[in-house]
């Protein structure tokens, strides 16, 4: 069986930090969303994988090629405009051959588990198969009316409660969908997307049917909720220290790894689940708490305090900081007691609407330099390329390539 994932959008609600990568290469335990994807298809046996790319494409095809280094055979195709999920798919027609009964569709900037692939699979009945879940609260997702296993209507964000299952976005189809999807009409939007696609074979009369999965699934739709899925995430790593030199009087409790040529130094207190990536640069005395990543090439001075973090690769953080709930882009240095704070259930503007933050500090962008007794206030953003000067308090969000004296 083959697998299309779809890879070609930027995620705008995750800027800054798609400013300079798409999302679905924004890392989750070190690792990009899409490698974490990629692992769950090739634990259910699916190795073959086509991968819809546009946005930043260069970046996921260096990084993953031809996939032998992943396990899995890879190939490319474009979509040149980012014009719906059903187009998306339609870009893959002509790499799934005639003789390819059926396929499996993931969107690649989602959190799967592989049981929730195995769930699709061992679910199917229909010309079409939706993966779904069940969840409380519905609001911003499309809803699936179903009777049993077979779908009646698909909702896209309902205004009132009409169900508590959703779309996970993965399907399982025959390769006559591809007919279908050309049949489908634009919608409102401007966008041809795959659930009108299946609501027109519901109209049809085609039998369309649900999975429904208990396992692990979660749509990183800003980027705050990337500290939720590194939560989930790392809930699934073993320690494993062997490869790191950790000097005398170093303290590591629960389930923490740390990559080869990373020093831990003496004084430092660790708390998994935490993973540590290569060629790193720990302590003396520093605080690393439950929840948190660091990526490659990264130093960390001392007396400084981490939790439920993530910091990306080549990253300078100056002594005497205190960093929580946090995402730090690539390329970032800050001066010393570098200070974010901690705020929960956050009110933030993106893009002239208003999203509530369960519990955030702040998300800066690459290439960003910080001096020293610098304070961001919760919920408040730097984006990439920006040169905040010492002693400065960030009451708003900053602009890119903001120079702040």
């Amino acid at each position: 069986m083959k697998a299309v994932i779809l890879a070609a959008g930027e995620g705008k609600r995750c800027r800054p930090l798609t400013l300079t990568r798409s999302k679905v290469m924004l890392p989750v335990a070190n690792k990009p969303i899409l490698e974490h994807i990629i692992n769950a298809l090739v634990k259910n046996d699916i190795k073959e994988i086509i991968l819809v790319v546009g946005y930043k494409k260069e970046r996921i095809m260096d990084y993953f090629e031809d996939g032998i280094n992943f396990g899995v055979k890879i190939k490319y195709v474009e979509q040149k405009a980012q014009i719906g999920t059903a187009h998306a798919i339609l870009q893959a027609r002509d790499l799934i051959g005639k003789d390819d009964e059926k396929f499996v569709v993931v969107n690649g900037d989602n959190i799967i588990g592989p049981d929730a692939i195995a769930d699709l699979i061992i679910g199917e009945e229909g010309d079409a198969t939706l993966l779904t879940c069940k969840k409380d609260n519905v609001s911003g997702y499309g809803v699936i009316v179903a009777k049993g296993k077979k779908v009646v209507e698909i909702i896209e964000k309902p205004k009132t409660l009409v169900s508590h299952l959703i779309n996970t976005g993965i399907y399982l189809f025959k390769s006559d969908i591809f007919d279908m999807i050309e049949k489908t009409s634009i919608s409102t939007t401007g966008e041809y997307a795959i659930t009108d696609t299946l609501q027109m074979m519901i109209d049809e009369g085609m039998p369309v049917t649900t999975a429904i999965t208990n396992a692990e699934w979660l749509d990183a739709a800003y980027s705050w909720n990337l500290l939720e899925a590194n939560t989930i995430v790392l809930g699934d790593f073993e320690t494993d220290i062997s490869k790191a030199k950790i000097e005398d009087s170093v303290s590591i409790k629960g389930s923490v790894s740390i990559g080869r040529n990373t020093t831990i130094r003496s004084g430092s207190y660790i708390v998994g689940p935490v993973v540590i990536g290569d060629n790193c640069d720990i302590g003396p005395n520093v605080v690393i708490l439950p929840s948190t990543s660091i990526g490659n090439n990264v130093s960390v001075a001392s007396f400084t305090y981490i939790k439920n973090s993530i910091l990306m690769n080549d990253i300078r953080i100056g002594t005497h900081s205190n960093i929580s709930s946090s995402v730090v882009g690539s390329n970032v240095t800050t001066g010393p007691n570098f200070i974010t704070e901690e705020g929960e259930k956050l009110i933030i503007i993106l893009e002239n609407e208003l999203h509530e933050a369960g519990k955030l500090g702040t998300v800066i962008g690459d290439d960003t330099d910080i001096g020293g007794n610098v304070l961001v206030r919760a919920g408040k953003m730097v984006s990439s390329n920006c040169r905040i000067s010492s002693g400065k308090t960030i009451s708003e969000d900053v602009p890119t390539n903001a120079l702040i004296n």
